[in-house]
């Protein structure tokens, strides 16, 4: 009845969503503020009467809002149904065994060793340094069939600059796919999207996601020259004509046109983040340097499992990796000011085990 390769497929697990009680929800880096007022105005006068028709299959009116705010062309955009859905598509068109592995760092985002097996592809995880940064020199001398790293990488945080990627993709095989995921990248980070002109093997995707104020909508894009954008649309065409509904597709175009309010969240976002890694480095914990919209940080004399408990015993999740390597710390999502200021303020009175609480 059921079909063998059913037995080996080991689904993504995104965090958890407690029932049993109100918490502060910092466990899956969505972003506090609510999306652009337009989203709301959009809404309250959207004619449902034109939900009995399907969408543009092209999502031509998104992707000419998404090309003017990159400056680019329509013909560089690829619109999905998330990042996710982008990133399942990418890992078909682009990546296939006989070239070798697929590379991506060891400690990353969780789907991608779970695409790789759900296309059969084979992969190596490569090591982070001493910093727990990502390395491009290390991809370098390994034959691959190609190479995705978030920037920032996820859930380290730490950003690589362009300097680096050009000098990596200058030494890249021209003809292996670089796919940049900057799911992260409106926090601080140096996007890749003005690299596109010079490498053809370069696709970044980005979402609407986190930046934007907009995971219920599950909308995602990929940036990139014609030829890769054409790959997607043909592997998109295959598997479903219509992944981004009517409502998402004018709802993205008018996130993008309110410039204002999302550089006034982010910049928000990042003023908090900074506070809130310079109050826990100041009692004593690691936090690793952050161009994200989360934070990953240890304490020495205590395990992230054993910090997880805590925090969720006191109403605050965050997100605990079981990985060797990443044990000792925990992912914590920035949310709102008088949240992290209380949360800061439990995680400086945390005491190590053995020590009597406060």
């Amino acid at each position: 009845m059921f079909a063998e390769r059913l037995k080996s497929l080991k689904p993504y697990v995104p965090g958890e969503q407690p029932q049993d009680r109100r918490y502060v929800k910092l466990n899956t880096n969505e972003n506090p503020y609510p999306p652009s007022p337009r989203i709301a105005a959009l809404l309250s006068g959207y004619d449902s009467g034109r939900l009995r028709l399907y969408p543009d299959p092209e999502c031509r009116q998104l992707k000419e809002a998404l090309a003017r705010s990159r400056g680019l062309k329509p013909e560089n955009v690829f619109t999905g149904n998330g990042s996710d859905e982008v990133l399942s598509f990418a890992f078909y068109a682009f990546f296939d065994s006989p070239r070798g592995p697929l590379l991506f760092p060891r400690h990353t985002y969780s789907f991608y060793p779970v695409y790789a097996n759900f296309y059969n592809l084979p992969f190596t995880r490569i090591p982070l340094d001493s910093g727990l940064a990502v390395c491009l020199e290390d991809y370098l001398d390994i034959p691959s069939c190609g190479v995705i790293f978030p920037n920032p990488n996820a859930p380290t945080g730490i950003s690589l600059g362009l300097r680096e990627i050009r000098d990596f993709l200058d030494r890249y095989p021209g003809d292996r796919a670089v796919i940049i995921d900057e799911a992260y990248i409106d926090f601080g980070g140096e996007s890749a999207v003005e690299l596109l002109e010079d490498y053809p093997n370069l696709l970044v995707i980005q979402t609407f996601s986190k930046g934007r104020s907009l995971a219920g909508l599950r909308l995602g894009y990929a940036l990139g020259q014609p030829p890769l954008i054409q790959a997607l649309t043909q592997v998109k065409d295959s598997f479903n004509s219509y992944p981004v509904d009517a409502l998402a597709q004018a709802l993205g175009a008018a996130a993008l046109e309110d410039e204002a309010y999302f550089l006034s969240c982010t910049r928000r976002i990042q003023e908090t983040r900074n506070r809130f890694s310079f109050r826990l480095g100041r009692a004593g914990w690691r936090v690793l340097p952050s161009v994200s919209n989360f934070v990953f940080a240890s304490r020495p004399g205590i395990s992230g499992g054993e910090v997880y408990a805590r925090l969720k015993e006191k109403g605050y999740l965050v997100r605990y990796f079981n990985e060797e390597g990443i044990t000792d710390f925990v992912r914590i999502t920035i949310g709102r000011d008088e949240d992290m200021e209380a949360l800061a303020k439990l995680m400086e009175e945390l005491p190590a085990p053995g020590e009597a609480e406060k």
